[in-house]
């Protein structure tokens, strides 16, 4: 009986591997993209000329060592495989290549792997595979950058409502997804305004409150206490532990998106329910 479920999720979780590569590019090059985009806008607003950099999508150029330039070849892009052929280094120049990158491919054919066995090859399937591609890529663009793309954030806050609204989301109404939509943006929103007021600091981006209004449309707003308690009690506890091993960036802070993402990606897998009972609640 278990055969078919198996062999769908199997296909799923090959299909997530190469979605993962996919996301590799997408964590490296989007905020790029993004502020070459801002930088052409500043620029003619001041009447200056554009940039005549080379075009930089999200297919083009082809990908390349950093170090040597090197063309990644078809067969040195395959996920995860490709990696330990090459046993992490360039074929040219022998220069590391991060472990990062297969993590990422590993992850996330794990995660659909995970999706289409609970739900099934179906249409409720294919969508939490989406919303894992699209938290594991904002997880680390944060991570990065500290930018959470609009590009990202708000047509998963549409996919969240129009899942509900289809039905594909069980346990979580149009209305629920809709309010929780609402009340995540508005509880980090008044965070950030009264910790702005008593403080002169801005705590959090607006990209935060765009992430947390996308995990109540797709959970529903019972599940944002939960899941706003797991990302603030992780968020303490690395940033506790990143402040006295000497890693924190400049300013002192940390990205709380990460921490947000790993609370729904947990959601997502054991259930909103389930936060409140590992953390004693």
């Amino acid at each position: 009986m278990l055969v078919s479920p198996l062999i769908d999720a199997g296909i799923a979780g090959v299909f997530g591997l190469a979605i993962g590569s996919f996301l590799n590019v997408v964590i490296y090059r989007l905020p790029q993209i993004l502020e070459r985009q801002w930088a052409a806008e500043c620029a003619e607003m001041a009447g200056k000329p554009a940039d005549d950099s080379p075009e930089l999508t999200l297919a083009r150029p082809r990908s390349r060592c950093r170090q040597c330039g090197h063309l990644i070849r078809w067969y040195e892009n395959v996920p995860v495989l490709s990696y330990l052929m090459l046993r992490g280094k360039c074929s040219a120049c022998s220069t590391p290549i991060g472990l990062r990158y297969p993590l990422v491919e590993l992850a996330t054919g794990a995660l659909f792997f995970f999706s289409v066995y609970h739900w099934g090859a179906t249409p409720a399937g294919a969508a939490w595979c989406g919303f894992s591609a699209a938290i594991v890529a904002l997880a680390l663009i944060d991570w990065d950058t500290t930018l959470l793309p609009d590009d990202i954030t708000l047509p998963l806050v549409w996919a969240g409502l129009i899942v509900a609204a289809l039905r594909w989301n069980a346990g979580v109404s149009l209305t629920q997804a809709l309010w929780g939509a609402v009340a995540g943006y508005m509880s980090l929103w008044l965070v950030y305004k009264a910790f702005k007021l008593l403080t002169g600091k801005e705590g959090m981006g607006y990209g935060d409150f765009k992430l947390f209004a996308a995990l109540g449309a797709w959970f529903g707003w019972q599940a944002l206490v939960p899941i706003i308690l797991m990302a603030s009690i992780i968020g303490a506890v690395v940033g506790i532990a990143m402040k006295f091993s000497s890693g924190l960036r400049e300013g002192g802070y940390v990205p709380f998106g990460p921490f947000l993402a790993g609370a729904g990606l947990t959601a997502m897998i054991f259930g909103p329910a389930s936060i409140l009972s590992a953390i004693g609640l």
